[in-house]
């Protein structure tokens, strides 16, 4: 089955925190502060596909009190912090919703994202993803992570099953 036709059967999307929602980067702050930036174009494809019932979970290793707060103000309750076998936190989700593999495209970008890339009907990552995710995903996008990337994915899911049309959906 192609990439293309993969899209029409995905009802839930899994991204990684770091390098897909944002650019990698991490700004250091007087005071011991860390400070982290994401694209309103990402925030807005999601609002939107939440809206349209579709999934979403976000599995991190990170455990940053800000990016939870942007995540839940996003609408996104399955939320994965501090996961060290992210495995564990895909499967959970999997199974809190009856999904199967073949109904979930997960976007990650470094090497703990591969073993439930590896699982889900479709493996996407950010242009900018280390060599070995590059080497296992069905599709890479054009956009960096923290440029777009997530936004790139939902869209053209939303698109191919007819539900990207215009609406309400504040900009975010």
């Amino acid at each position: 089955m192609s990439y293309k036709e993969k899209l029409k059967n995905i009802k839930a999307f899994v991204f990684d925190v770091d390098g897909v929602f944002t650019d990698g980067s991490v700004y250091l702050l007087p005071g011991g502060n860390m400070c982290r930036v994401m694209n309103v174009l990402d925030g807005y494809a999601v609002v939107k596909a939440l809206k349209n019932d579709y999934l979403i979970g976000v599995i991190t290793g990170g455990n940053d009190e800000m990016v939870k707060h942007r995540i839940n103000y996003l609408g996104i309750k399955d939320y994965y912090p501090k996961s060290h076998n992210k495995m564990i936190d895909f499967e959970d989700f999997k199974t809190k919703y009856n999904l199967k593999n073949e109904e979930i495209l997960t976007m990650g970008d470094d090497l703990p994202d591969i073993h439930i890339m590896e699982n889900s009907a479709i493996a996407a990552c950010p242009e900018n993803a280390v060599p070995e995710v590059k080497g296992i995903s069905d599709y890479i996008s054009p956009k960096k992570g923290g440029s777009g990337a997530v936004r790139d994915v939902i869209e053209q899911v939303m698109k191919i099953q007819g539900n990207w049309h215009d609406d309400n959906t504040q900009s975010i």
